[in-house]
Formats: C-alpha cells, structure tokens, sequence
C-alpha cells in the first residue's frame, strides 16, 4: 500500500484518524525532515460525494498554500487503491484539546480569531469555502501558529463565475442554519461556524445546544442567541459585538471575513476599551 510512498519517506506511526483516512508521521529519506501523510483506501469510497471531496481536497491545499495559517501541502502519492497526502506536521494539540483546559480569555481568543479568519479570508478570496470550521480541525505547529486543516468538505464557489453552494455538509453545533434549510449559500457559512468557536472559546458551552443532534439542528435554525450573565458576565461588550455580526442568522448582515479582521476587538488584539480604561 506505501509501496511509492516508501521510497521517499519512512512511515512511522498512527497519529490521528478522519473522516477520509488515516494520519501518519513520515520521515523524509533525503532531509531527515518529518511530516505528516493522509493515506485514504479509495476504495472504502463508495459515496459519490466522498470521492469528488477525495479529489478536491489536494488540489484545494494546494491552491491554498500562499498562506501561512493554512496547513501546507509537500506532495500527493496516488495509486489505483489510495491517496496519499504529506503535509507539514503539527505536533502541537489542537483546538478541540485545548478547549477541555479551561476557558481562554479575551486576549487569547483574540488571537487564535485572527489567525483563523486570516485562514478564512484568503480561503474565500481565492474562491475557497472549508464548510466544516471546528475546533478539530483547527491545528498549531511547534511555534504555535494557527494551521486551518481538513479541507475534506471544502468547495469552490468561484471558478468561471460566482456561484451559490449546496449540500448538507458540517458537523452540529458549528453548522450554519442555511446549510440546514437545504438552500443554496455563501461562503459565510465558515464566519458563522467560526463565530461558534469564539463562544465556545469564552463560554465553554455552545450557544445552541441539544441532547441529540436533532434537537442541536432544531437550535440552530432558531438562532437565539443569548450571552447568560452567569457565563458572560465578564465578557466585554465588544465581544458581545463581533459574535453578534458573526453568529447571525440573516446572511446579507453576516459579517465577511473581511469585516471581521477590521473589527476593533480584533484590531486591538483583545484589549478592550474598558480594559484600556482601567489602566489609565
């Protein structure tokens, strides 16, 4: 199965499992340099869709690769039976492990945002929407930079022309309530998924919540979104702000990426007015 493979690089052990394969530390033969490699068995799939994201998803890291908060792409193997994808390796944990923590405060937040919406920004300028921002995907290299990974449900929206998608793809909790609805949609989609990652970030908790996934999707599409003084009590009303725009169920006020990066919370790098205030 590693057959090509093996005669660059030395394939050590399991590090991580996905929805389309498994995750492999590799070692270059001829810099010593480790990596990681995606190895999916193409043929376990059998849904069509699985194999149109199969094919994207190498050509979409590699258009994306100009931009540092993107996870980076060295080179694809593949063969009648697999797909094979060496990355730059993050040996860091991901987002998902460092949220079970403890909660991060504004200044923190603020950061791990801006590198992700940079991520986002130059993903939907060059015509790219992930379609599946959570905190699983979201990795950091051993200089604890941001790398947006798994771009397995990513879609182009722009090629000849602009263009609406469609297709029930995400995962609960973070999805959009377009996506639910069955309708064509934008790009924002990943600004509202990662708007939820920013209240999970500050809260702990989901700002939609169920105990089955029904009733999770049922919250969604209502939107009420709502800060509990007992959780965002502290929390200032800048913050308050951006989620707002970001979590917000009428798409043409959805804040783009754009407008997220240009938001004071953001420009100020979490430093609120108050906090400033304080110090004076």
């Amino acid at each position: 199965m590693f057959e090509t493979l093996k005669t660059d690089f030395q394939i050590s052990e399991e590090i991580g499992r996905g929805k389309f394969g498994t995750i492999y530390r590799c070692t270059s033969k001829l810099t010593s340099q480790i990596f990681a490699c995606k190895t999916i068995q193409k043929t376990l799939l059998l849904d069509s869709t699985d194999r149109e994201c199969l094919n994207k998803e190498p050509k979409i890291l590699q258009l994306l690769s100009g931009n540092s908060n993107i996870l980076q792409i060295y080179k694809v193997y593949e063969d009648d039976n697999y797909l094979h994808i060496v990355t730059e390796l993050c040996s860091s944990d991901d987002l998902y492990e460092r949220l079970s923590n403890g909660l991060f405060s504004e200044k923190a937040a603020a950061v791990i945002l801006r590198q992700l919406v940079s991520a986002i920004n130059y993903c939907h300028k060059m015509g790219v929407a992930h379609r599946d921002i959570k905190p699983d995907n979201i990795l950091f290299d051993s200089q604890d930079n941001l790398k947006l990974a798994d771009f397995g449900y990513a879609e182009w929206f722009v090629g000849n022309e602009r263009k609406m998608m469609k297709g029930l793809v995400g995962t609960p909790y973070y999805v959009a309530p377009e996506v639910l609805l069955g309708r064509e949609y934008n790009e924002k989609v990943d600004i509202w998924s990662a708007g939820v990652m920013l209240y999970i970030m500050l809260s702990g908790v989901a700002p939609f919540c169920g105990d089955t996934t029904k009733e999770i999707f049922e919250a969604v599409l209502r939107g009420n979104l709502r800060f509990p003084t007992r959780i965002f009590g502290s929390v200032s009303t800048e913050i308050k702000d951006l989620l707002r725009k970001m979590i917000c169920k009428d798409v043409s006020r959805r804040f783009s990426a754009e407008q997220v990066l240009r938001h004071p919370w953001i420009i100020n790098g979490g430093e609120t007015r108050s906090m400033a205030d304080s110090r004076n």
